[in-house]
């Protein structure tokens, strides 16, 4: 690992002011580019003059491509380097964004879309260089920012897109969002110093092909399961892949010398219940989004429905955005207090409080913002809490890839909500105007299944054993990096 000489306190001060915004924009920005897409899904089918189940890839391949690079460019950046690699996962998402404004084809719409999966690296990357260039007492806060950017950006983005989508051309849209992926990149480039701590050796190349292998296999059977048919012989040999092939996976990566994931750092208790908690949180929250644009935008035949456009959908979701802004300093500060493991409870907990609310009334506009938004508050306690677990779990030289692995759990448990909702709703329908449409009891079944799940994320927060605050440590001007890593490692 290098060993940097100390480093002066205005230079330090100067760099933290850049970084923390910096980095900001760039989880902000990921958020956003996966989020554009879903206002123009409707009309994309006579865009691109295609079928829905081929423009439906446009986010099936994102869902993949991020599934799979998350750990692997997590792995990359504590070996190579985490700006570097963090700029490269930018650089990426704007092409794509960029093959996007310049296309109508579906194929290169797809293929372009896959790129832009690589941003999902973005945050835990991020993280990782938070933990390596900010004094312990201002990495929580940072951390907690960090985290709440995914649901900063998803209810910024929402709204944006159905604006452009409403008043301009489609294109527009990503030619707007891939100049504001060349500012990101521009910005990482000149305002991020890299990380110095590495953990140098071999990249696992067959581990990667073995776990790319095993992820396509299990989120494109789970994400095209209510298509196919969960009982279909495509989606039982996808599954049956999976199985197989990570199974294979898991025992090379116990044998190898360089994992891409370290297998016996994973199944520790504190990070591996931080990974189960990851993936119970990320069903629970995923199910608020989805079932939240559907139920507002229903016709008003249907007796619950509001009617909503798409516009007004998004401003619908776009308090929960600004909570979750407002309180990832107070996720900070229950953390340092508390620990992560109380906050992480503590925020599943709010999200089973939301479900509730939306449970009790899902007809009247202000119940459903109202419920919504406490969903949003429990979530950005819960994801700011679960890259602190992590943190404060691992050595400093993989915690880019271990929480790109927290970070894969989350999507994993995304995509999980998706099909389970979807296949709740699917199964309580009822005609209107003679089309089917989700009666109330499908969408209150979904509210209970979501919050059902928080509770057991709360309980897996609670079996996580227990945390103690990192040691205060000397002032950064008085005392060289390496000193402070060596500190905070002990805590």
């Amino acid at each position: 690992m290098d060993q940097p000489g100390p480093i002066s306190l205005p230079t330090r001060k100067r760099a933290d002011r850049l970084t923390v915004p910096v980095l900001a924009y760039g989880g902000i920005l990921m958020a956003v580019m996966q989020t554009v897409v879903v206002p123009m899904l409707p009309d994309l089918p006579r865009l691109t003059g295609s079928s829905a189940a081929a423009v439906s890839w446009m986010v099936t391949a994102t869902l993949l491509a991020g599934a799979v690079l998350t750990p692997v460019l997590g792995r990359a950046g504590d070996m190579y380097g985490k700006r570097r690699v963090l700029a490269s996962a930018l650089a990426l998402m704007t092409v794509g964004s960029v093959l996007c404004a310049l296309s109508s084809d579906i194929a290169v719409l797809i293929a372009a879309r896959a790129l832009q999966g690589a941003a999902a690296a973005v945050v835990p990357l991020s993280i990782s260089i938070l933990r390596d260039e900010l004094p312990p007492e201002r990495r929580g806060g940072a951390v907690a920012l960090m985290s709440s950017t995914v649901g900063i950006g998803a209810a910024l983005g929402l709204p944006l897109a159905a604006l452009v989508v409403q008043y301009a051309d489609w294109h527009t849209m990503f030619w707007l969002t891939s100049a504001l992926g060349a500012i990101g990149v521009a910005a990482v480039c000149g305002a991020v110093r890299e990380s110095p701590v590495r953990e140098p050796g071999r990249f696992d190349v067959v581990g990667t092909l073995g776990l790319a292998a095993g992820l396509v296999c299990l989120l494109l059977g789970v994400s095209q399961g209510g298509q196919w048919g969960w009982g279909s012989l495509p989606v039982l040999g996808l599954f049956a892949a999976a199985v197989v092939v990570l199974a294979l996976w898991w025992t090379h990566q116990l044998h190898t010398e360089r994992p891409l994931v370290d297998l016996r750092l994973v199944t520790r208790p504190r990070v591996g219940l931080s990974h189960v908690a990851a993936l119970l949180t990320g069903f629970a929250f995923y199910a608020n989004s989805l079932v939240t644009a559907q139920l507002v935008q229903a016709p008003k035949a249907t007796g619950y429905g509001l009617g909503l456009s798409i516009v007004a959908t998004g401003l619908c979701l776009l308090p929960g955005g600004i909570t979750m802004l407002v309180f990832s300093p107070l996720s900070a500060r229950i953390s340092a207090t508390r620990g992560p493991r109380i906050t992480l409870a503590l925020g599943a907990a709010v999200i089973a409080c939301g479900y509730a609310v939306r449970i009790a009334d899902s007809r009247d506009l202000w119940m459903i913002i109202l419920g919504a938004t406490v969903v949003a508050t429990g979530t950005t306690l819960a994801y700011s809490a679960l890259p602190t677990l992590i943190l404060r779990a691992v050595p400093a030289e993989q915690t880019a890839s271990a929480n790109g692995v927290n970070v894969l759990m989350r999507t994993i448990g995304q995509a999980a909500s998706s099909a389970a909702v979807a296949a709740v709703l699917v199964h309580h329908t009822s005609l209107v105007a003679g089309a089917p449409v989700p009666t109330l009891h499908g969408y209150l079944l979904a509210f209970t299944l979501a919050g059902a799940v928080a509770l057991l994320a709360c309980g897996a927060a609670l079996s996580i054993p227990g945390d103690r605050p990192p040691a205060r440590t000397a002032p950064v001007a008085e005392e060289p990096r390496s000193s402070r890593d060596e500190a905070w490692e002990g805590a």
